[in-house]
């Protein structure tokens, strides 16, 4: 897919979502996770129960992409910021045992096709990478090359920290979610539009833009009801939007289309 935020995985694996369990020694929150109360403010570093190893792997330092990378990217600050920005956005006001168990991050910059994707180590799930083509990075005009690093790598940072209904919530969701927080972190790039000639779960900027909608529709912190509410159980369509929004997803999707229509 030829997009600028877009996971592009290899065949077979495609980008990684980690499945969920608890895994803190504080008492269990045992309140339905779509009503669980949220906080109203973003302010707060929101910090999971084991500190994530944060790694970089360069395979090519001769590469155009490397180079600019190491000279506008400060590699620790970077993958801690992506990392609080995710768990900022998608678990302020939730228990610490609603983070996936993500142990560590390994950012890797290499020539290969596509953008980027992320994926689980062979060690075990619980432990990520992120792949970044340097190709691309290095085709990337140098008046946007630092924030479009950065937005890539918050994009891909979401899929080592969401929860995807064990796998079953549709790619075009989970892809919307990653670049809905892109979006919130002030990293959209300015080819980015609102679509509404479309299926809601087209993904990516399409469905982060829906996303954005709802909030202002149904609350602050529907998309982190959401993704909590893809924590314990598969992803069901009725079951899941209604809970979170009170109507299906059909419905908000028309109603999105016609505020889109309005505003043209």
């Amino acid at each position: 897919m030829a997009h600028t935020s877009s996971s592009t995985p290899p065949p077979p694996q495609s980008s990684a979502v980690p499945p969920s369990h608890p895994f803190n020694t504080e008492q269990e929150d045992n309140t339905s996770p779509i009503e669980r109360p949220s906080q109203t403010t973003l302010t707060s570093k929101v910090i999971p129960q084991r500190k994530p190893l944060l790694r970089l792997e360069l395979r090519d330092l001769s590469s155009e992409g490397s180079r600019a990378f190491l000279r506008l990217i400060h590699a620790s600050k970077a993958l801690e910021q992506a990392v609080d920005t995710v768990l900022k956005n998608l678990y302020t006001g939730l228990n610490v045992s609603c983070i996936p168990p993500t142990r560590s991050v390994t950012l890797v910059l290499r020539d290969m096709d596509g953008v980027a994707y992320t994926t689980g180590r062979d060690i075990d799930d619980d432990h990520k990478e992120i792949h970044i083509n340097t190709k691309y990075i290095s085709h990337i005009s140098e008046s946007r090359q630092k924030e479009e690093i950065m937005g890539v790598l918050v994009h891909e940072m979401v899929h080592c920290w969401q929860h995807s209904g064990f796998g079953t919530a549709p790619v075009g969701l989970t892809e919307g979610v990653a670049d809905w927080v892109r979006l919130k972190a002030g990293y959209a790039p300015p080819h980015w539009k609102r679509h509404a000639d479309c299926d809601w779960d087209a993904g990516y900027e399409r469905t982060g833009y829906f996303l954005e909608w709802l909030e202002k529709e149904h609350g602050e912190d529907i998309v982190r009801r959401i993704n909590d509410g893809l924590r314990e159980c598969k992803y069901d369509a009725d079951t899941l939007w209604h809970a979170c929004c009170g109507k299906s997803v059909k419905h908000l999707w028309g109603k999105y289309q016609k505020s889109l229509e309005k505003s043209e």
